[in-house]
């Protein structure tokens, strides 16, 4: 992306792909390679983007290893609401897989929490940060809040943009909100017939889930939450 044009490139990477970690709501991570090289012309930067990359044990060692001067971005999000998100995905290819509270559960009296299940592990965020910080500093990372990237998806912007040394071009005026998705949009660049939305398969209705679940849950996570603010300096208010 170059640093003094407006090209949506930075803001899909985080309202499209990474869109999943306010409906997937994914721990969700984006690689910016900074430094420039005999592939790089100068003032660019090559931006890669993989939901898995925060909770894969070998990514960390991998992308230092590749290039120590890479800033990454993380999109996180309530992860009660993401194990939700991730269920409903999850449900709509498989319509047969037993219920939420059968899953995230090895014992339903004991209210025992099955963490070997992939959508209550990825929320665990203090956990997979505590791997790449083996690497990289906190100064080299970003916490994007997946809650504002939907209220405010400007605001968040602004310190992707800051964070990446970039000139803030993407504002207000680049967004709207899409009443129908419950999501904002991005506004069609010159050139293009459309603007840029999530897609159909975002957006989609939770499956009521007992409120004894959700709050088993959420006082599951509630001191992983607390590591995790303390650990980034953030409080991101799911508790």
């Amino acid at each position: 992306t170059n640093h003094e044009d407006y090209d949506p490139t930075v803001t899909t990477c985080l309202l499209e792909k990474e869109g999943e970690a306010w409906k997937l709501a994914e721990g969700s991570l984006t690689v910016a390679i900074l430094e420039s090289d005999a592939s790089h012309s100068e003032g660019q930067i090559t931006m890669e983007k993989t939901p898995s990359y925060f909770i894969t044990k070998e990514a960390p060692r991998r992308v230092f290893s590749m290039s120590r001067h890479t800033k990454l971005i993380v999109v996180v999000r309530d992860p009660v609401t993401r194990a939700v998100s991730d269920y409903t995905q999850t449900l709509t290819k498989s319509p047969g897989l037993p219920s939420f509270q059968n899953l995230a559960f090895r014992n339903a009296t004991t209210g025992l929490i099955d963490t070997t299940w992939s959508a209550v592990r990825i929320g665990i965020y203090a956990k997979h940060l505590e791997n790449w910080l083996r690497f990289f500093p906190l100064s080299r990372l970003l916490f994007v809040s997946g809650e504002r990237l939907v209220t405010d998806p400007a605001g968040e912007m602004g310190r992707v943009q800051d964070f990446l040394g970039l000139k803030r071009v993407v504002t207000d005026k680049h967004f709207y909100f899409n009443q129908t998705k419950g999501f904002p949009c991005l506004k069609k660049p010159e050139g293009s017939s459309r603007p840029r939305c999530l897609g159909k398969s975002k957006g989609r209705p939770h499956p009521q889930i007992p409120s004894e679940v959700l709050h088993r849950l959420r006082d599951f996570y509630r001191p992983f939450n607390l590591k995790f603010y303390q650990m980034t300096g953030h409080n991101f208010g799911w508790d």
